[in-house]
């Protein structure tokens, strides 16, 4: 039977994998309540169609930091993706070149950069950073995606400890390879279990120092608050994504929807906003457009996507 909507998608992937695998990708901080709550705040948000509008040709196309994106539909950073799909992100990089929309790779990625470069060599590709406590290979690997090619910085600010979640993945986490937090000498990948934490010192000032390094627009993931997004804009990154991490790092925090309209206030128009979060159809995605998000990006549905091996077509269940 064909997979209409993400909920299809959803169901599918539950059936196929592991308890583990779907409990690390579903789970949220404690008992789940802002996770749940991204969802059901769009809901909550109704239309106010306006009619007698000549909409019998629609572009959909956007940019985003510039370039031109063909939906405002991307794709959100998640680690490890060769959990639903063996070929992993280098399957992710192809159906978001395939679809036209931008794809945000995660510090945590199963596969190596260089290999889901390759996978779409023309693809739009951001990178995400979680700050790691060693400034050289921070440094290392900003220095590497720029030259690979990736048009923007993602640096992740709302995980300074990582959250209380309640699932044991601990099993999961043994067989678990970072393939880009190594040194070269060692092949550059390293243990999920022997990784170092995320640099919990990082501060609004340090923010100069990454600035310093490259040229990439820098992007805040992780923003929800007028007073951050002012930080933000004076300390002079290019984007935030309003985001509390698909509910999964401090609970009782606002739905990312619900944050949206303070964060687009607070910023003036003088740099783009983008939201994640609780996405499920193509009318949250109109919602959070017309609340003044840029484009919305997904997290969780596009691991559904991958253990169907159709990424690409869930992009397009979403945005019909």
């Amino acid at each position: 039977m064909p997979l209409l909507c993400l909920a299809d998608f959803q169901a599918h992937a539950r059936e196929q994998l592991s308890k583990s695998t779907w409990d690390y990708i579903e789970g949220g901080a404690d008992d789940g309540f802002t996770r749940d709550d991204n969802i059901a705040a769009f809901k909550k948000i109704r239309l106010r169609p306006r009619y007698l509008k000549d909409v019998s040709k629609v572009d959909l196309q956007t940019t985003i930091q510039g370039e031109q994106i063909s939906v405002p539909i991307c794709i959100a950073p998640t680690g490890f993706h060769c959990l639903a799909w063996p070929d992993g992100e280098m399957s992710t990089a192809r159906a978001a070149r395939a679809a036209g929309v931008c794809y945000i790779t995660s510090t945590y990625a199963s596969c190596s950069l260089e290999d889901i470069v390759a996978a779409a060599p023309e693809g739009l590709r951001w990178y995400q950073l979680y700050v790691q406590p060693n400034r050289q290979l921070n440094k290392q690997l900003i220095q590497k995606v720029e030259s690979l090619g990736f048009k923007a910085l993602v640096i992740t600010v709302d995980v300074p400890k990582i959250g209380n979640r309640r699932y044991n993945v601990t099993d999961l986490k043994k067989s678990l390879l970072l393939k880009n937090l190594g040194s070269p000498e060692k092949g550059n990948s390293v243990p999920y279990l022997q990784m170092t934490p995320i640099d919990s010192a990082i501060c609004w000032d340090d923010l100069s120092w990454f600035q310093s390094l490259t040229r990439l627009p820098i992007i805040l993931k992780g923003i929800l608050t007028k007073e951050d997004a002012e930080l933000a804009v004076k300390h002079n990154v290019q984007g935030i994504i309003v985001s509390n991490h698909g509910g999964r790092q401090l609970n009782d925090v606002p739905a990312s929807i619900d944050a949206l309209m303070e964060v687009v206030a607070a910023v003036k128009g003088k740099i783009e906003v983008y939201v994640d979060g609780g996405v499920r159809t193509g009318n949250d995605v109109l919602k959070a457009l017309a609340l003044g998000a840029k484009c919305i990006f997904l997290g969780r549905p596009i691991l559904w996507g991958l253990a169907y091996k159709a990424a690409g077509q869930l992009l397009r269940s979403i945005g019909t």
